[in-house]
């Protein structure tokens, strides 16, 4: 489907994180309009394989020049593909992962005391465990 699209707009008011939507866009050869949001985390020091814009009209001006003018389609293309090359290509990360795993695993413990949001997480899961199956008992006594 983003292949055979000319645009991909995804003017995102909200998210966190690398967006895949954009990765897609950028596999498929496919530029896109977004805001800053949007674009947050992606290209780093590459140009945006598109237009980055904020305003509704910004948004459709920038779209529409995209589409009409294709060199510049193909330039935002380009960037798009560097982008792809030079930032998300597996052999360039992998050593450095598996490094990092064989750390994690070395030490579990301490790296999951020093994970604070997850502990956090986990007592909740663990509360409502709790007072989900108080609530059970409670209810299984009422209808006896």
């Amino acid at each position: 489907v983003l292949k055979k699209a000319r645009v991909l707009l995804a003017p995102l008011r909200f998210g966190a994180g690398i967006k895949g939507k954009f990765i897609d866009a950028m596999l498929a050869g496919t530029p896109s309009i977004t805001t800053t949001i949007g674009a947050e985390g992606i290209c780093g020091k590459y140009p945006w394989p598109g237009e980055i814009a904020n305003e509704e009209k910004a948004i459709v001006e920038e779209a529409i020049k995209i589409y009409d003018k294709p060199k510049r389609w193909q330039k935002v293309q380009q960037n798009g593909f560097q982008i792809i090359n030079e930032r998300f290509q597996e052999n360039r990360f992998a050593e450095q992962f598996f490094e990092e795993l064989e750390n994690i695993q070395q030490d579990l413990e301490k790296h999951r005391n020093q994970n604070f949001l997850g502990a956090m997480l986990m007592h909740h899961t663990l509360q409502s465990t709790k007072y989900m199956s108080k609530w059970i008992e409670a209810k299984n006594k009422l209808e006896q």
